[in-house]
């Protein structure tokens, strides 16, 4: 088949879209640090899908008498500062860890998908309204949604959760408007309604496809953002709230082991939650770099 100068299928009958070709390509071309940053990252997830059932003890399990217990073969982190088991308490809390940044990228990257592309297919006064409506929202900081949801909803992981998805929600939608916009302007989505093709064709069918790889990428860094606003909001005790295992949780409780010379608590939430953001960062920068060279 022949294809213009753009990459495009020439127009002729039936149009053929370039969104086969643009489809998103797994990891190829992120280097062997993508790999690695992708290894860890399936490393968590698995994690946190089967943490409960690797976990040794039960994360609740408490044994004053074991209070700060060093490392052992039948407990290899030892024990926090109400006598439970570390490792368990690390594999169990990956579970709401991911889960909270999970449900916070899925929000926002719909809802922000939405707005944006319906800002970059109606364009005029709702693309005014969407993009100074987003200008509002991204005026407030993260953190300082979270505050204002606890104090009206109480201090919950869904409550911090729905507030950091609104808080990125101007983000994606900033960032997806451009893509939809340069997407909107090509000239296959031109003959398409000149064939007849619906708005919500277009834009589900050919539009959205074409810009995923795009989506992906941003997902992948905002995925790491989320996780560590989510840690810092449990840090504050707006979060997870305990006995329930975390790694916000984690970080927080280990203060007063960090105090009295028991860093493990602090030390392994913190070592997990840097090693998976540092991932997510690393693969979606890569895959943010893959997608710039093919548009160059």
């Amino acid at each position: 088949m022949m294809t213009t100068a753009t990459g495009h299928a020439p127009i002729t009958g039936v149009v053929d879209t370039p969104t086969r070709s643009r489809r998103i390509r797994g990891l190829q071309g992120v280097g062997w640090l993508g790999y690695a940053s992708a290894a860890i990252i399936v490393l968590a997830a698995l994690i946190a899908v089967f943490g409960p059932l690797l976990a040794p003890y039960p994360p609740n399990q408490s044994d004053l008498a074991n209070a700060f217990v060093g490392a052992s073969p039948a407990h290899p982190l030892g024990f926090d500062s109400q006598g439970r088991d570390l490792l368990s308490r690390l594999l169990v809390g990956a579970r709401s860890s991911m889960l909270g940044a999970l449900i916070v990228i899925v929000l926002a990257m719909t809802a922000g998908t939405v707005l944006a592309v319906l800002a970059a297919w109606r364009k005029g006064w709702l693309d005014s309204v969407i993009s100074s409506g987003s200008d509002l929202v991204f005026a407030f900081p993260g953190l300082l949604l979270a505050v204002l949801a606890a104090a009206v909803f109480g201090p919950s992981q869904w409550s911090a959760a729905l507030s950091l998805a609104v808080a990125f929600t101007p983000y994606v939608a900033r960032i997806v408007r451009g893509a939809a916009l340069r997407e909107r302007s090509m000239p296959y989505i031109e003959a398409l309604e000149v064939q007849g093709s619906s708005a919500w064709s277009i834009c589900t069918r050919h539009i959205v496809p074409n810009i995923a790889p795009m989506l992906v990428a941003q997902a992948t860094i905002l995925f790491g953002w989320a996780a560590l606003d989510l840690a810092a909001i449990s840090f504050l005790g707006l979060g997870v709230q305990p006995p329930q295992a975390d790694w916000g949780v984690m970080a927080a409780e280990g203060q007063t082991g960090v105090l009295q010379g028991f860093p493990a608590e602090s030390m392994a939430a913190g070592t997990a939650l840097v090693l998976v953001i540092v991932a997510f960062n690393v693969l979606g920068e890569r895959l943010n770099d893959r997608q710039a060279k093919e548009h160059s």
